[in-house]
């Protein structure tokens, strides 16, 4: 696949041959097809971020706790994001492996450490994608398509089409997925952020009746009976849901060219074009609410539908379900590959059919149908239960900070002991003080995901899916462990055994990169 910043001929053969000897440094074979330039995985990255699905979900959460003044606190989370991207971005140099939170967390601590982060991470896009799926792709679809007062199954059929169709479009060829996926970020960049221009200049212009001026962004209240410090903690949870998923381009690192260059390009880009473009966004749409009364009553199609009229408006929303999409055909390539990546190193049930890779198509099919039967297994339990979706999307937001908690300690207990690449990007002697900030960052935003009362529900899922990992670890994979037949090796460690996870891939050494 050709794209913004990829290269040709003598120079993309030499860093082809870079990428695959680095895999083979790590002991494995290269096996999926090798076609992403920096943009298609900064497009990666943005998609799983998705400003458009962010904002549309958590806009009328942040107005509702705080106020207006809600918004000021998104630059905040993203200067927090924007560290823990940081910690992402050296470690996909070193180590450019799909399924890169289990292989940093496996290499730099221990098989057992990465198994407990894989999980996780399994466990949030078996739960996130339906989630959006079904409370946002498919209303706001049946909102476009002018569908009132659709049921239920309705949107459990439409849920169920994009869910299809985005697994489709990963079997097909990751190329297919990654042109895709470039083309809805360039229409979420400028759908998004043309609709909220057109909304600030129409309320500037004063087309229609609004009941605020300019010190609307500046306005604030409480909910009965919560402290500042309460409600600004849980406004900002509207950046915390959005601003997470930046590390998706390195998941995909060994479909990359020039992976230890171009991952951490892509990771810091998206998420400071995210956090500047969400701003822009915010300030938009939040002038645009032209009472209290029309944001409830409708959320954000609603002020729209006010200005823009309802023809126009539906275009817009559009935009942003193709968005939507984008994000969905992403995840399944996202937990396609964890699971693969896992199932490589032998340490998930299933790993000899889990690990295979279509020879033609270069996409790791096992992986992608069982990722998608997780997420229509869990689709139809919350279709089926009257709160469930509500408190698994709570439990969404929990499970990526955990995974980011996990990998920012091992990055600390092991960062001196990974060599240095030339050319490659390096934080130097601001390692401890971004290691040191990203930790408490994480432990702040933790805390506020967990401790309110709002959230115990969705606690309760995260301890259940820990327990289950952990009743696999205890029975499964400690005695493959102890066979020396599943894990990869600490970087630094012995050699695997010689009956080690993948007979038929080269021996792991140790990472000389």
């Amino acid at each position: 696949m050709s794209g913004p910043g990829e290269t040709s001929g003598p120079e993309e053969r030499k860093r082809l041959a870079e990428d695959e000897r680095t895999v083979g440094e790590f002991g494995y074979r290269q096996e999926l097809s090798r076609s992403l330039s920096w943009f298609s995985l900064f497009s990666v990255s943005f998609s799983i971020m998705s400003i458009a699905t962010g904002v549309f979900l958590n806009f009328t959460f942040g107005m509702t706790h705080l106020g207006p003044v809600s918004i000021w606190i998104w630059p905040m989370v993203g200067v927090g994001q924007l560290l823990v991207a940081l910690v992402i971005s050296e470690l996909g140099t070193r180590i450019p492996l799909a399924g890169a939170g289990y292989q940093w967390g496996a290499r730099l601590i221990g098989p057992g450490y990465g198994w407990f982060i894989g999980a996780l991470g399994i466990l949030y896009a078996a739960v996130g994608v339906p989630g959006i799926v079904y409370l946002a792709v498919a209303p706001l679809t049946e909102y476009v398509l002018g569908i009132d007062g659709a049921s239920p199954r309705m949107s459990l059929f439409i849920a169920l089409l994009v869910l299809t169709v985005a697994y489709l479009v990963n079997i097909v060829s990751v190329q297919l997925a990654a042109r895709i996926n470039n083309v809805a970020v360039l229409a979420e960049i400028l759908g998004t952020v043309v609709l909220a221009l057109l909304l600030f200049f129409l309320w500037v212009a004063g087309t229609e009746e609004s009941d605020h001026g300019i010190g609307y962004l500046t306005e604030h209240h409480l909910p009965p009976g919560h402290s500042y410090g309460y409600a600004i903690a849980l406004a900002s949870l509207v950046g915390v849901y959005t601003l997470a998923g930046f590390e998706a381009a390195a998941d995909v690192a060994e479909e990359a060219v020039d992976a230890k260059r171009s991952v951490p390009r892509a990771i810091l880009g998206s998420v400071v074009v995210s956090v500047v473009l969400g701003m822009l966004v915010l300030i938009g749409f939040t002038v645009a609410v032209p009472s209290d009364e029309v944001l409830a009553a409708g959320g954000l199609p609603a002020v729209f539908q006010y200005w823009l009229g309802e023809g126009l408006s539906r275009t817009f929303v559009g935009v942003v379900v193709f968005a939507m999409f984008a994000l969905m055909v992403v995840s399944a390539a996202v937990i396609a590959r964890l699971l693969f990546a896992m199932a490589r190193d032998n340490v998930l049930p299933g790993s000899a059919l889990l690990r295979r890779v279509n020879p033609t198509t270069k996409t790791p099919v096992p992986a992608l149908l069982t990722g998608y039967v997780l997420n229509v297994a869990v689709l139809l339990f919350g279709h089926n239960s009257s709160n469930a979706f509500g408190t698994l999307v709570g439990a969404t937001a929990v499970l990526p900070y955990l995974v980011y908690l996990l990998i920012v300690v091992a990055y600390g207990y092991r960062r001196r002991r990974l060599e240095a690449i030339d050319g490659a990007f390096d934080l130097g002697r601001f390692a401890g003080p971004v290691f040191g900030a990203s930790l408490v960052y994480l432990v702040a935003v933790l805390l506020t995901l967990t401790l309110p009362d709002e959230f115990r529900s969705a606690n309760h899922y995260v301890l259940g899916g820990l327990a289950l990992a952990a009743v696999w670890w205890l029975v499964g994979l400690r005695p493959r462990l102890a066979r020396g037949s599943a894990g990869a090796p600490v970087l630094g460690g012995p050699a695997p055994l010689p009956d080690g996870p993948l007979p038929d891939a080269p021996k792991s050494k140790e990472n000389k990169a």
